[in-house]
């Protein structure tokens, strides 16, 4: 392992070499022959090599321009060879890519909910989406009504969640200073409920003092008097003294129908 290259903290670089745990999350994704898999940070190109092993059609989507230019030399002469693009997930065009396509990647950390939100907001939506991410945000993903996040409304309005498998710091080099662990995203035939404005807005103000109760929220996030709060509570039959948290996907779908009109009017 002393041949790999310096990893770039400031980009979040952790080199994972450990074959089990590549073709772990390559096995998550179902990558099937002839697949669109876009990889993002392909690094050092050991979850590239296998993807194409798996005869996935890999574009790997590099932020690094040093790790674009070994890349290209490494697979210079592979017949299958991925298609090398520099670029940000940031702000990166998922149109360019066929339906149906697939995310597999071992992300840097701090973009994960960021990037969660783009496949939720995106048009062309990954079919599915593994991610190897700190324990304890795939956890947090994952969880259910009682710990529930705003990142983990979002993506399960559109996903099926579950936890694969759990990757110890010492497989990567540099070693992260936490556990990571699969996360695998299968996308919804139909969305459970469809992320509109007026749920969007809900869902944030909910989320905005998750240790006060969901009453007293969405009364500040909103901008509305606590009596309707509560009366539109009531007609949502949401529990006025639940926290954010443990509300479920249902309760905040009949939220934003309940706030549907009061949250038109407080806009203007």
């Amino acid at each position: 392992m002393n041949d790999l290259p310096r990893a770039k903290k400031a980009l979040g670089q952790h080199w994972l070499t450990d074959k089990p745990s590549l073709q772990a999350m390559v096995t998550s994704a179902n990558v099937q022959p002839n697949d669109a898999i876009l990889e993002i940070g392909p690094g050092t190109g050991t979850l590239t090599d296998e993807l194409l092993a798996a005869g996935a059609k890999v574009t790997a989507l590099e932020f690094d321009l040093n790790r674009v230019r070994d890349l290209e030399n490494r697979y210079a002469k592979y017949p299958n060879k991925p298609v090398i693009e520099p670029g940000d997930i940031r702000t990166y065009d998922f149109n360019s890519l066929p339906k149906g396509f697939k995310v597999v990647a071992n992300i840097p950390y701090y973009l994960t909910a960021n990037l969660l939100r783009r496949f939720v907001d995106a048009e062309n939506k990954p079919e599915y989406a593994v991610l190897l991410v700190q324990k304890e945000v795939a956890e947090r993903v994952a969880a259910a009504p009682g710990d529930l996040s705003q990142i983990a409304v979002y993506t399960q309005l559109y996903y099926e969640v579950e936890l694969g498998l759990l990757v110890p710091p010492h497989l990567f080099r540099p070693p992260p200073k936490v556990d990571s662990q699969i996360l695998i995203l299968k996308k919804r035939t139909t969305p459970i409920y469809e992320l509109d404005a007026t749920m969007l807005k809900v869902i944030k103000a909910g989320f905005s003092e998750r240790r006060k109760k969901i009453k007293t929220s969405l009364a500040g996030g909103l901008g509305v008097p606590k009596p309707e709060v509560a009366a539109l509570l009531e007609t949502a039959a949401v529990n006025p003294d639940a926290r954010a948290q443990e509300l479920s996907l249902q309760d905040w779908h009949k939220l934003a129908e309940a706030f549907s009109g009061k949250i038109i009017l407080a806009d203007h």
